[in-house]
């Protein structure tokens, strides 16, 4: 099994505790813990700052990968930069369900991953934030069902985040690992 992960900085595996931002060892994200305890390949797309794409050549970059490498399965999970840039989590949706109809005629399964909501910390000191990112959730479920795949909401995994209220602890990634790795082998 091959699988492709596509998303923003909790899945590249951004560090948030040095001065100028590091990554966790590959031992502590949980894009390789998954590999690990799958034994499938898994290629992290992960991005630091990364938001759903929106412009025609993002969509391209993005069907590249897929056509370079087909995986067997692509999963997904952006929406939280979009939120921390004003966006709704409605706007939200709406962006992530245009990229994915671009998409999903590429891709043989696709998984879309609800990222654990905000909480209060360095970047997020608005209620609103923390509000919109549950909100978002209930947005991406009901898209999945509109477009007929796999959805999975992190939120319901107690990821641990860190000082800023994003990105994931240590303890975060393997619980996120732990999450997700329970709900592929269902």
């Amino acid at each position: 099994m091959r699988m492709l992960c596509y998303g923003e900085s909790n899945t590249y595996g951004y560090d948030p505790r040095g001065l100028l931002g590091d990554r966790y060892p590959a031992e502590c994200r949980w894009v390789d813990i998954l590999a690990h305890k799958t034994g499938w390949t898994i290629q992290n797309e992960g991005q630091n700052g990364r938001e759903i794409p929106s412009r025609p050549f993002q969509y391209q970059r993005a069907g590249e990968l897929l056509i370079q490498n087909p995986p067997d399965a692509f999963a997904i999970m952006l929406g939280t930069n979009d939120l921390l840039r004003g966006y709704s989590a409605a706007e939200a949706c709406s962006r992530m369900e245009a990229f994915l109809r671009y998409i999903q005629p590429k891709c043989r399964e696709i998984l879309l991953i609800a990222p654990p909501p905000m909480k209060r910390g360095a970047w997020v000191t608005e209620e609103n934030l923390i509000a919109e990112s549950v909100k978002l959730a209930e947005a991406y479920q009901v898209l999945s069902q509109k477009l007929d795949i796999a959805f999975v909401n992190a939120g319901q995994w107690n990821v641990e985040l860190t000082f800023d209220g994003v990105h994931f602890t240590e303890a975060g990634h393997r619980a996120f690992a732990e999450g997700l790795y329970a709900y592929l082998t269902k």
